[in-house]
């Protein structure tokens, strides 16, 4: 290892004179063949070579404003001394005596203790500096630059991968007048009973202006899993092909469900007696606390979700205490980056459009517990289908708290 030290505007080694200049004097060498003009560096260099080897780099008028071609030639020789003599960039920072951040942070200080993940937002861990990329500025200085945002590799995948967007959605239709049930099935080239099914409407029911119809990408039916439910018994339940599901909602395999998960069963049959999709149990006013803070600009819509809009980056809370079954990153049917949770009585709440997750499926989380920072911002990745920076607050098996606020409302914590 090679340390220095700095003493009266001198850069001295202290150890392996002799190797840094024998490099100094190659590079002065190679510079002359290539017939770069020495003049101007040899009657008021910056510094010069001290054959004496007392002092390797020594600075004759500090105040002497650098150029191009000395600062170039400087940092070379820096930089080959870092590279020839460092074994690792943190023994660089211990090595100068004035402090350990001359040239890198703190992120450099403890290698060792490093896990896959330290670059990254974890649940348990601050956030770390990323590694900066060194940058010439003017000719005559460097500067350390790093990106804004921590992103994980799951994210960046969904940035650069091939996620299919809009095929396989289930999107919301305002009844427009003249609209009936069957003219709707046309338009969107699905069967009658399929929105009778997704809407919980019998063959005799009207259609009223600007009334919502959910509306299924294909032919079949919804199903939300619930405790004990496999992908065979589903299938056998609704006269389906368990292929066809596990396909259709891309799930790694029959067993890659969880308690909430909505399911759409392509060219399912719904059985007799059988007209709505999920039931909710009552729970007490306290169960749920606010996701987050801020306003209102969606009410009720699918599935039993409203929107809480705010800064993006604001923190998301669990409602209520439970275990984080899924956590997905990409566009995941326009609900974007998302967590699930399942509480007891088999409720499970869904936060989407989320920018960071702290979180990991597993976890147990107590009520309150910061999981995630609120996203959807335009363009920004794992929105979803979002028009800005906003929290997609959905419950499963029971009455959402918020689905009797007006839009407009204010959303904030209690002290």
């Amino acid at each position: 290892m090679i340390k220095f030290e700095i003493v009266n505007g001198a850069l001295n080694p202290i150890k392996d004179l002799k190797a840094i200049y024998k490099i100094l004097v190659k590079i002065k060498k190679i510079a002359r063949r290539a017939k770069l003009n020495f003049k101007g560096l040899s009657l008021n260099p910056f510094f010069w070579l001290d054959k004496t080897k007392k002092h390797i780099l020594s600075f004759k008028n500090p105040r002497q404003p650098f150029t191009g071609y000395q600062f170039g030639l400087v940092s070379l020789a820096i930089l080959g001394v870092i590279c020839f003599g460092i074994n690792d960039l943190s023994d660089f920072n211990n090595s100068l005596k004035n402090s350990g951040t001359v040239f890198f942070n703190a992120f450099f200080t403890n290698p060792a203790g490093l896990t896959e993940n330290s670059l990254f937002a974890g649940q348990n861990s601050a956030l770390a500096l990323e590694t900066p990329d060194l940058k010439i500025i003017d000719d005559n200085c460097v500067c350390g630059i790093s990106t804004p945002r921590v992103l994980t590799t799951k994210v960046l995948g969904d940035i650069f991968g091939d996620s299919v967007q809009g095929q396989n959605d289930i999107i919301e239709y305002a009844v427009q007048p003249g609209d009936t049930i069957a003219s709707v099935a046309e338009t969107y080239d699905i069967s009658i009973n399929t929105i009778l099914w997704a809407n919980s409407l019998t063959k005799n029911s009207t259609l009223k202006v600007g009334q919502t119809l959910v509306i299924l990408p294909v032919s079949g039916l919804v199903h939300i899993v619930k405790s004990g439910d496999t992908i065979m018994q589903i299938a056998k339940k609704y006269k389906a092909k368990t292929e066809d599901i596990v396909s259709f909602n891309n799930l790694t395999s029959e067993g890659d469900i969880y308690i909430g998960d909505i399911l759409v069963v392509p060219n399912g049959t719904m059985p007799q007696n059988t007209t709505s999709i999920g039931s909710q149990v009552p729970v007490a006013s306290s169960f749920f606390i606010n996701p987050t803070e801020g306003q209102i600009t969606q009410s009720l819509h699918w599935y039993n979700a409203v929107d809480i809009a705010n800064k993006c980056g604001t923190p998301v809370y669990a409602a209520a205490a439970g275990t984080v079954q899924r956590v997905m990153y990409g566009y995941n049917a326009g609900g974007g980056n998302y967590i699930t949770i399942l509480h007891s009585g088999g409720i499970v709440t869904y936060y989407g459009h989320l920018m960071t997750i702290f979180a990991k499926p597993g976890d147990v989380v107590s009520v309150g517990d910061r999981i995630a920072l609120m996203g959807g911002g335009k363009g920004m990745s794992g929105a979803g289908i979002s028009t800005g920076c906003h929290l997609h607050f959905d419950v499963r098996g029971a009455k959402n708290p918020f689905s009797v606020y007006y839009i407009g409302s204010k959303i904030k914590y209690t002290k």
